[in-house]
């Protein structure tokens, strides 16, 4: 796969991830929920200050913690996908580095930004966010929140059997978090190298079985393994 052609798949996940984040932030208040197809997609503003699917992380030092991880995540992985290209890896699992990488960046901006550029939305005062208010942003720099939008309820109204440990008789969602793009291109990613892993990384040894060599001399006594 050819650098430039990585690149804008990269670039063109993380456009599409801010331009929706933005579109959510500048358009729903916090809390807004918005039916697109029947009960079961939703649009669902809400912000999350941990990691991926709204899972959370230790207060504020486990936020700027994590933040400082995604950025550091995020610069290793720039050196990855450059020795991943010299060395030809495949195609298929290079669109999928891409998918995760462009994922992790698209949340770190959210992390790194968003505290300083918007205004906070409040579910109570029902306000929608401004860019760049006069009083400054919610947030200082690694604090900013995660914006998630997609809301998937396939079913919902169920309870646990009475039997089940613990959760027996409680409310029953599915599928309960909220993610965003950016989430989504990251789980795809993994998702796509563990089921195709055979595929990616084939052994040396296939990959000089299955190669002739261009300038060898075939004859009816050449034997070919």
């Amino acid at each position: 796969m050819k650098a430039k052609h990585l690149f804008f798949l990269i670039l063109a996940i993380i456009v599409a991830d801010q331009a929706l984040k933005f579109y959510i932030k500048l358009t729903y208040y916090a809390g807004e929920e918005h039916n697109m197809i029947g009960n079961w997609f939703r649009l669902h503003f809400v912000e999350n200050e941990g990691m991926a699917w709204g899972w959370k992380f230790g207060g504020g030092i486990g936020k700027i913690a994590l933040t400082l991880f995604r950025l550091v995540a995020v610069i290793w992985g720039t050196f990855l996908l450059r020795d991943f290209l010299k060395k030809k890896y495949h195609r298929g699992f290079m669109i999928c580095a891409g998918l995760i990488y462009a994922g992790a960046l698209g949340n770190l901006i959210d992390s790194l930004f968003y505290g300083l550029i918007f205004e906070q939305s409040n579910p109570f005062t029902q306000n929608v966010a401004t860019l760049f208010p006069e009083g400054g942003g919610y947030a200082g720099l690694f604090y900013g929140k995660v914006v998630d939008m997609f809301y998937f309820p396939i079913i919902t109204n169920a309870k646990y059997p009475e039997w089940m440990p613990f959760v027996g008789g409680d409310d029953f969602e599915f599928f309960r978090p909220v993610f965003n793009l950016a989430d989504a291109a990251i789980s795809s990613g993994v998702i796509a190298i563990l089921i195709f892993q055979k595929k990616f990384f084939k052994t040396v040894e296939e990959e000089k079985h299955a190669t002739v060599e261009t300038d060898s001399v075939v004859n009816d006594k050449t034997q070919i393994f």
